[in-house]
């Protein structure tokens, strides 16, 4: 195993010019001023459902948004929580941990504390200034965003759906070698579909307009790490030793909702299909996170969406993906760790249950950046590092992450290949135009 030069940090807003600074300085009071102004907007629809009280909740709501908003631009320290939820004590003893890195150095604050904690504990406050307050306590303030993004990439989700339902006309015909063609172009749509996130853009329209079909060729030079192979061979000898008894279970830690969990429903419904799994358990957040993570909620209501469609292919999938779930051959789970600061070499301890669950997947499938950024602790790593030595000791099941790049952390990729593609485009790890699919096995 490669050792590490440097001792590697956490990603930070205190250094000014870095990419996390720009992040919590900028993005951050954007997303929440964009919470308030849709609490605002929704002020008619809670009076006429609630009456006044509907009213005075969405007041306290956006005086606690606001607040919150005060406390992130002036750098103010990070303060325990007040509320009654069931995670508050793990957050406040989160909170203490964090007091005690910084040596008697000040207290934590919004500019001088690790990147993911911040913005995981924004995510937090917003959810807790709504939930504190009923009757409005379950209003899911990027609940539009994240159906704009839906209905705006149709073209794309029905282009998609036509493409998997004709597939699976002849799925029974393919031979190894056009399922394993037909595994790797599923693999790259679920990958690039995570383009579509709206924390990075602050909430802004990221809708995939065109099909992700016909550019899959042309994004081949931007996977930096490729282990679709690694992934085939793992599925296809389960396949093959066609153990009935004992099922293949595939688990997809997911990301965003829209067009991103299309591409994922889909994979998920091809991996069935073929066989290449028995069963598939999606993952998704317990409350509002990252303004277009999925819940299940969301979840739900994009597959009432596929049924209810005016296109053939689109409703045949909803309707098929309802069937999974009801066989029981699909499972959603959501858990209070996925929303969590900790990194997932923390699990064990901190979500023991979760830990185990996962331990009976036979592949876990990590979607996105910030499934990435907990996976390696947030860290400023060497790019050369390996993967297995980054997830530092948290290997549940042979894993993999897809993941486009939109932070500061890489890891596993070739010596020198980083500080090549820096000379050419200093902004690689954070455009979100480069992807990987990086597998580690956990031998």
């Amino acid at each position: 195993m490669a050792a590490v030069t440097a001792l590697p940090v956490s990603l930070s807003g205190r250094f000014k010019g870095s990419f996390a600074y720009f992040i919590i300085k900028d993005k951050l009071p954007r997303i929440l001023t964009k919470a308030i102004d849709t609490l605002h907007r929704h002020k008619n629809e809670f009076f006429e459902e609630y009456g006044e009280k509907g009213v005075e909740a969405e007041k306290r709501a956006i005086s606690l948004l606001s607040k919150l908003r005060n406390e992130l631009q002036t750098d103010k320290p990070v303060t325990p929580l007040e509320d009654e939820l069931p995670d508050a004590p793990l957050w406040n003893r989160y909170l203490d941990y964090q007091r005690n890195l910084s040596n008697g150095n000040g207290e934590p604050s919004w500019f001088q504390s690790p990147w993911l904690y911040v913005e995981c504990y924004m995510y937090r406050r917003i959810h807790a200034a709504v939930a504190q307050n009923p009757p409005i306590d379950s209003f899911d303030v990027f609940k539009e965003g994240k159906a704009q993004n839906f209905f705006e990439s149709q073209e794309a989700i029905i282009a998609l759906c036509t493409y998997f339902q004709e597939l699976l006309k002849n799925i029974k015909d393919l031979d190894e070698k056009q399922l394993r063609e037909e595994l790797f172009k599923l693999l790259q749509v679920s990958l690039w579909g995570n383009k579509c996130d709206l924390s990075f853009s602050a909430g802004e329209d990221t809708s995939q307009k065109a099909s992700p079909l016909q550019s899959l060729e042309n994004m081949i030079p931007y996977i930096l790490v490729n282990d679709m192979e690694k992934i085939w061979s793992l599925l296809v000898s389960a396949k093959n030793r066609n153990i009935e008894k004992s099922k293949f279970r595939v688990d997809i830690i997911l990301d965003n909702a829209g067009f991103e969990l299309v591409c994922d429903l889909v994979l998920a419904d091809f991996l069935v299909s073929t066989k290449l799994a028995n069963e598939v358990h999606f993952h998704g957040k317990s409350i509002p996170w990252y303004v277009s993570d999925t819940t299940k909620h969301d979840f739900n209501w994009t597959i009432k969406q596929l049924q209810s469609g005016n296109h053939l292919w689109m409703s045949r999938c909803g309707i098929n993906w309802e069937g999974n779930l009801k066989q029981g051959i699909w499972v959603y789970h959501d858990h209070m760790f996925w929303t969590l600061p900790h990194d997932f070499a923390s699990m064990a301890e901190v979500a023991p249950d979760l830990y185990a669950d996962l331990q009976k997947s036979d592949m876990l499938l990590f979607k996105g950046d910030l499934n990435y950024r907990k996976l390696t602790g947030d860290k400023k790593w060497e790019c050369s590092v390996p993967f297995h030595q980054a997830l530092n000791k948290f290997h549940p099941a042979p894993l993999c992450s897809l993941r486009t790049l939109k932070s500061d952390t890489q890891v596993g990729l070739q010596p020198g290949q980083g500080e090549q593609i820096q000379a050419s485009d200093p902004e690689w790890m954070t455009s979100g135009k480069y992807g990987i699919v990086q597998f580690d096995a956990g031998l």
